[in-house]
Parts: C-alpha cells; sequence; structure tokens
C-alpha cells in the first residue's frame, strides 16, 4: 500500500483512481472530487475542506478525521466504509452508499444524511441540527445514538435501535419493522403511519403519539404528561407503566397502563373498534 503523509492537495480530482493508498496528516483544500472511482483507501488524521472528496470509492478506512464545512455531500454512492472517531461539520453525507460500520462519529449539520443507504451498523453516533437523516434508508443497527434533528427515521425499514436519546417532531413517520430498545424518544407526532414498530423500556413524551400505526407494540414503556391523544386510529399491543393523560379512538387490540385521564371514543372511531383500555388491576375501562 502506497503512504502518503504530512501533504496538501487541492484543486479538481488530485488523488483521482488512486487505489491501494494510505493517507495520513493530509488535508484535502477547496476543489472537487479528491478522491474519486478509487478502491482500498485509508485515511487517518487527515482534514477534508473541498467538496464530495469520497464519491464511487470501493473499500475505504477514515479515522480520526475532521470534514469541514466546506467538505459537503462527501461520501456518495460508495460502500465497505469503516469510519471510526471522526467529527463532520458538514452537510448532506452519506448518499446511496451500502456497508457501513461507524463507531464514535459526530455529526453537527445533519441535514439529509444517511439517505437511501443500507446495511447499517452504527455505534455511538451523534447528529445535531438538519433535516431528515436516514430517509428513504434500509437495514440499520444502531447501538448509542444522541439526536436533535428534526424529522429522523422517515420511510426506513428493518431498523434496530439501541440506547437512543432522540428529540425532534414526526420522527419514525411511514417506517417498516422498526424496533428501539431503552430510548428516549422526546417530540411530537412519533410513530405515525407506521408498520411493525414496536417500542421496548422506552420514555415518550411529545402530543399526540404513535397514530395511524398498524401493527404497533409498547412493553414496558412510560409517557410523559404531554403525551396526549395516542393511538389515533392504530391497531395496538401496549404495555404502559404510567398514566395516560389521553387517548383517542384506537382502532383495535389492547392497551394497559395505570391510569387514563382521557378517553375519547366518538363517533370517527373505525373498525372494528374494539380495543381494549385496562388497568394494571386488570379491570377492563371499556371494550366494545
Amino acid at each position: 500500500m502506497k503512504v502518503i503523509s504530512n501533504k496538501e492537495f487541492g484543486g479538481e480530482r488530485p488523488l483521482f483512481e488512486s487505489h491501494d493508498l494510505r493517507l495520513e496528516n493530509v488535508i484535502i483544500r477547496a476543489g472537487e472530487s479528491a478522491i474519486k472511482e478509487c478502491s482500498n483507501i485509508e485515511a487517518t488524521n487527515c482534514t477534508f475542506e473541498g467538496n464530495y472528496p469520497f464519491w464511487h470509492v470501493h473499500g475505504f478506512v477514515i479515522d480520526h478525521c475532521f470534514f469541514d464545512v466546506g467538505g459537503r455531500s462527501a461520501l456518495w454512492y460508495s460502500d465497505h466504509l469503516k469510519m471510526t472517531n471522526t467529527r463532520i461539520d458538514a452537510p448532506k453525507m452519506f448518499r446511496e452508499m451500502h456497508d457501513i460500520e461507524m463507531e464514535n462519529v459526530e455529526i453537527n449539520d445533519a441535514d439529509e444524511v444517511f439517505w437511501r443507504c443500507k446495511n447499517l451498523n452504527i455505534k455511538n453516533l451523534k447528529l445535531h441540527g438538519g433535516t431528515y437523516p436516514f430517509m428513504f434508508s434500509n437495514n440499520i443497527c444502531i447501538d448509542g445514538l444522541e439526536s436533535d434533528s428534526k424529522y429522523v427515521f422517515q420511510y426506513v425499514k428493518n431498523v434496530e435501535l439501541h440506547h437512543a436519546k432522540i428529540t425532534t417532531k414526526d420522527a419514525f413517520w411511514e417506517v417498516e419493522n422498526v424496533t428501539i430498545y431503552d430510548s428516549e424518544l422526546n417530540g411530537e407526532y412519533l410513530g405515525w403511519h407506521s408498520r411493525n414498530l414496536r417500542l421496548m423500556n422506552c420514555k415518550i413524551s411529545g402530543t399526540q403519539p404513535l397514530c395511524y400505526a398498524e401493527n404497533l407494540v409498547l412493553e414496558n414503556c412510560t409517557f410523559a404528561e404531554d403525551c396526549d391523544l395516542a393511538f389515533e386510529y392504530s391497531s395496538v399491543q401496549a404495555t404502559i407503566n404510567s398514566p395516560v393523560r389521553s387517548i383517542k379512538n384506537p382502532r383495535s387490540g389492547s392497551i394497559t397502563a395505570d391510569c387514563y385521564g382521557e378517553i375519547i371514543l366518538d363517533q370517527n372511531i373505525k373498525a372494528p373498534a374494539d380495543c381494549k383500555l385496562k388497568l394494571w388491576d386488570e379491570k377492563t375501562c371499556f371494550t366494545d
């Protein structure tokens, strides 16, 4: 493997079609497509300031690197990436990629990151700012996520998420086959129009959570006081270890909670309209 150390590159495609290359303490200055159409690339302690440095790269390692604001859209149409201990200040990263391993990464402008990606295995990721992370991606496993980005995880499939703290709105819309463990989910309109969404040991806050959901499962979860008008038109099996402020027109299934502040069942409820609302002492509050 060829090694380049302590160098600077700029302009258009300075390392185009490089293969079997290791970069150490290299700075990619202003320009475009510095490392394009490459394979078997390693970069350690490098800084990327120019646009689109890693496009159409097959097999690469990025460790202890920094992507400056100018390094936007840096990783597209590439595969088999391992990224560790890296900070990213640029938006629109990771597009149309597959087979990504990641650990200890912080993205400080998470606008449109991880779009149309698949096979992601991630540990300890921080997302700040931006909108729509993970749009249209699938086959995702994340252990350790902190995010204040808006509209996270929309239109995703086959996701397993552990130990997350997510503060947002409209999260997990139109998702399919998603399981979330031991996490804190703060925001409005959680999980609308989802299919096969499972929440295990989660703390949930925000208005109108989990509506229009199909085959929704909650186990050992808690609701904050602002969780009102929950479960509208959802088919749900839920065990909630807290009071629930209000529930509106659940479609079917069973919900068990400490107590209910308000139960709204009106003329707009949808068939089969047979959801059972229970208390932990097995008393049934409502059944059709």
